[in-house]
C-alpha cells in the first residue's frame, strides 16, 4: 500500500495498481465478514472496477452461509443483457459461494414499482435497518450507484428508487442516498487516470458530486483507489 490518509470518519487508501486495489478490496471485505457472527448484508457495486475484487473474493475463505448479497443499483435490462450488473455479480462472484442474493426483479412491472418492492425487500434483509458494508464505484462525472449529478434522485427519501438517467438514455434502479449513507461502512474502488480530476475534486475540495455527497452523510467511509486514480490528489504525499 502507497499511503493512507485520514479525514475523521473518512480514510484513502493509495495502491500502486488496479490488482493491488482488487486484492486489498477482497481482503478487507473478507475480514469484514469473518469477523462477525451474525448475518451480514453487502452491497454490491456494478460497473467494471469491481470484477476483480469479486473474482478475488469468490475465492477467498469467506464464511459466505452467514452472507446476503445485494446490489445498489441495476439498470432496466434483463438479468441475461449483457449490461446487467446482476448477471455480472453473479459469474463473477455470486455463482461460485453459498451465499443469499437479492436481485431487483427487473421483469416486475414498471420501474417504480420494482424499486418499491425492492426496497421492501431490503428492509427485511438489513440487521436494524441498516446495510453492513457497501461496495460503491464512481463515474467520471462523480455519479455513484445509479445517483447521477442534476438529477432528482438525490434529493429522494424512499430506500429504493427508479431513476430516469437523461444521458443514458435507461431507466436505472438505485438504492438512495439516505440509505447508502446509513451503512455501517462504505467502501469506494476508484480506478483510473480518467477518475483523477473528480476523485481530487471530491477529496481535496469537497465538492458535492453525488459520490461526495453519500461519503459526506456516512459514518465510516474507505476510499480505495489506484496511483492513477489519485495521480492529482493533493493530500498524498509524493
Amino acid at each position: 500500500m502507497l499511503a493512507v490518509e485520514y479525514f475523521g470518519t473518512m480514510s484513502l487508501h493509495v495502491l500502486p495498481t488496479a490488482d493491488d486495489l482488487a486484492a486489498a478490496a477482497a481482503a478487507r471485505i473478507a475480514d469484514a465478514i469473518n469477523t462477525t457472527d451474525r448475518t451480514f448484508s453487502l452491497g454490491l457495486a456494478g460497473g467494471g472496477t469491481p470484477a476483480a475484487t469479486y473474482r478475488r473474493l469468490a475465492k477467498a475463505e469467506v464464511q459466505w452461509s452467514r452472507v446476503v448479497m445485494w446490489l445498489g443499483d441495476e439498470r432496466w435490462v434483463p438479468h441475461d443483457h449483457e449490461e446487467s450488473n446482476t448477471r455480472m455479480a453473479r459469474s463473477t462472484l455470486v455463482d461460485h459461494v453459498l451465499s443469499a442474493f437479492l436481485a431487483p426483479d427487473t421483469a416486475f412491472g414498471d420501474p417504480e414499482e420494482a424499486a418499491a418492492h425492492y426496497g421492501d425487500a431490503l428492509r427485511e434483509a438489513f440487521h436494524d435497518g441498516r446495510p453492513d458494508l457497501v461496495l460503491l464505484g464512481m463515474g467520471d462525472d462523480g455519479h455513484t450507484a445509479s445517483l447521477f449529478p442534476g438529477t432528482d434522485a438525490l434529493a429522494a427519501e424512499g430506500a429504493y428508487l427508479a431513476t430516469w438517467v437523461e444521458q443514458k438514455g435507461l431507466w436505472r434502479l438505485t438504492a438512495s442516498l439516505p440509505l447508502l449513507a446509513s451503512a455501517r461502512e462504505i467502501i469506494f474502488l476508484v480506478q483510473g487516470e480518467s477518475k483523477a480530476g473528480v476523485l481530487a475534486e471530491i477529496i481535496d475540495d469537497g465538492r458535492p458530486y453525488p459520490a461526495q455527497q453519500v461519503a459526506a452523510g456516512a459514518a465510516n467511509v474507505h476510499w480505495m483507489v489506484d496511483e492513477a486514480a489519485a495521480s492529482r490528489l493533493r493530500s498524498v504525499p509524493r
